[in-house]
């Protein structure tokens, strides 16, 4: 079978490709991670435990970091993860000893319409199967620990509305008199299940529980999840997890996962989970899957402790952030890059030319919209509508460079783009100071990646002089207004009365100095709404409400209307999957 992506589906050159795998043992020799740092998963997945491989290599000192991310995208996404694992089989076909480090996928996009992100065509993270269904049991383990806080809380409320204070001090319980009206966690699944999104539990006797409202969300936009990603050892860990506020009690005071005696078993679903799972590209480079969190409320970035891992084993390392740069590479900069200390060497803004021209709205060019097939026009040549766009990519180039990081802008080419295009492309963004090049990694793997690893290799031997947006001093709403101004192009800032209240409460109380600022809003805009494309001009920005995730650490500023439930789609990724029945292989994924 020859593996052409204009041919054949991604299952069908993942399912070609993974008869030529290397072995986790391999993989690990080639770099340089012990027989006893490894838990393998068969023959071609491991976990390898991260905590033993950096206190070997505590005095090795780090590779190259580069990050990838991408223009505003379409609702089908830009390839951020395809050009990662292209660039991460590009520079190693130049011989460099590289990783890479992606989220491990949600079974709610998966089977949904945005497919498993594990690449595409010829540049992807195999084996697909295992990696888009459910893997080492990561997401699972956040479900059961998420979950169990829930179990702990209604339990505990049931318990509490059936037994007098004398009868609770018999079972050695203190009355938490917990308000069911201030619940702040609810379940999750890791589906899109917007039947589930608000719900009535506690129906029946007074042994079925307490009768209150609750609430679905998507198992990745977990806080439990979160942690995962920005956690630094085993210990910071569960002081996390400790700190998850599930609910408040009638005086408003919070009720966390330690004042419910869960913490700890929380954690312990979670034990294996903490350490990063190892597969492969198609090429044979190592590739680190670790932690999946929802980039709108979290940093939607793969793991600390994995990018930690990574820059001790490799020369050149490479992480991936979640959506455009405007969300996914803000929160890298001002959020994850302060956790970690680590600083990157390169930035990689993805950009496809259907999503430039996508944005050329001002020039005529139709929305797409979620669900439906990208329109016709997109594939004809059409300048007027890329020039226009452009405006898009080069607001994200500035934001890069504001940083202090050097951008380079990766043309992720598809077949159907004209030479023209990718010559107007490339122009104007040389025009503006950036790096450019061209990449047909879908098409031709790391061959046709070597353009793209050129540039960034030679990108990653320039000085790079980092600074962060903000500092922790600076108050909430001055970061909120830098984040919209500087990154979003935003002209203002304004408040509802609610997060007016909340935002004076975090500023005039110092445990929350130290918090992230996790900012909530769309991908599918620079602004708040995601119908807006382009780069809008004269706007505000509306921050409606804030969430607290005391675990994690975070205060997230919510502009627009951001679900935690996303919907299925009326025809989605599932109708097309299977299992054939002969080999037992599954069929359909993408």
């Amino acid at each position: 079978m020859s593996l052409d992506p204009t041919k054949y589906a991604d299952w069908e050159i993942a399912e070609e490709a993974e008869k030529h795998m290397k072995k986790s043992q391999q993989l690990a020799e080639e770099l340089g991670i012990e027989k006893d740092e490894m838990v393998p998963y068969g023959y071609y997945i491991a976990k390898v435990h991260f905590a033993h491989v950096l206190e070997r290599l505590k005095d090795k000192p780090d590779g190259k970091f580069i990050e990838v991310t991408a223009i505003t995208p379409t609702p089908l996404g830009e390839g951020k993860s395809t050009t990662t694992m292209g660039l991460l089989q590009g520079i190693g076909k130049r011989g460099k000893k590289v990783t890479a480090c992606i989220r491990q996928p949600s079974g709610g996009p998966t089977m949904n319409i945005k497919g498993s992100a594990a690449g595409g065509g010829l540049s992807q993270c195999i084996p697909l199967t295992e990696f888009s269904l459910g893997l080492t049991g990561d997401i699972n383990a956040v479900m059961n620990a998420h979950n169990l806080a829930m179990v702990a809380l209604t339990a505990r409320m049931q318990h509490e509305f059936n037994y007098t204070d004398e009868q609770l001090a018999k079972r050695n319980l203190r009355r938490l008199n917990i308000d069911p009206k201030n619940v702040e966690m609810g379940w999750v699944i890791d589906f899109c299940a917007q039947a589930l999104r608000n719900i009535i539990i506690g129906i029946g006797g007074k042994m079925d529980g307490f009768i209150m409202q609750s609430k679905f969300g998507i198992a990745v936009s977990s806080e439990v999840m979160a942690i995962l990603s920005i956690f630094s050892d085993l210990a910071d860990f569960r002081k996390r997890m400790g700190s998850i506020v599930v609910a408040y009690d009638k005086q408003g005071n919070p009720i966390t996962t330690e004042d419910l005696e869960v913490a700890g078993a929380m954690t312990a679903w979670m034990r294996n989970a903490i350490n990063p799972n190892m597969l492969q590209s198609i090429e044979g480079q190592p590739c680190f899957v670790h932690a999946g969190p929802f980039a709108n409320i979290a940093v939607g970035q793969s793991s600390v402790v994995a990018d930690k891992m990574c820059l001790k084993l490799a020369d050149y390392h490479i992480t991936e952030s979640g959506f455009g740069a405007d969300i996914g590479f803000e929160k890298f900069w001002n959020v994850k890059c302060r956790y970690s200390g680590n600083i990157p060497n390169v930035s990689v803004i993805t950009a496809t030319i259907r999503a430039l021209k996508h944005h050329g709205v001002n020039a005529g060019a139709p929305l797409v919209v979620p669900g439906r097939p990208i329109p016709k026009e997109y594939y004809e040549e059409n300048l007027k509508w890329l020039e226009d766009g452009m405006a898009n990519l080069i607001h994200h180039i500035n934001t890069v460079k504001k940083a202090g990081i050097n951008p380079v802008v990766c043309i992720n080419r598809f077949h159907t783009d004209t030479d023209e295009e990718v010559k107007l492309t490339r122009r104007m963004c040389e025009a503006v100071g950036a790096r450019v090049a061209v990449s047909e990694h879908w098409r031709y793997g790391g061959e046709g990646a070597l353009e793209l690893a050129d540039a960034v290799l030679d990108a990653c031997n320039e000085k790079v002089n980092f600074k962060f947006l903000y500092n922790l001093d600076t108050p909430l709403r001055k970061r909120i207004e830098l984040i919209a101004k500087e990154v979003y192009g935003a002209d203002d800032v304004t408040y509802s009365p609610e997060a007016t209240v909340k935002a004076e409460r975090y500023e005039k109380d110092p445990k929350f100095r130290d918090y992230a600022t996790m900012m909530v809003k769309t991908h599918l805009s620079l602004s708040h709404d995601p119908t807006i494309k382009g780069v809008p001009k004269g706007w505000t920005l509306h921050i409606r409400d804030f969430l607290t995730y005391g675990g994690a650490r975070f205060i997230c500023p919510v502009a627009g209307n951001i679900s935690l439930m996303p919907g299925t789609s009326s025809d989605p990724a599932y109708r097309r999957v299977d299992v054939d029945l002969k080999t037992g292989r599954v069929r359909g994924l993408f």
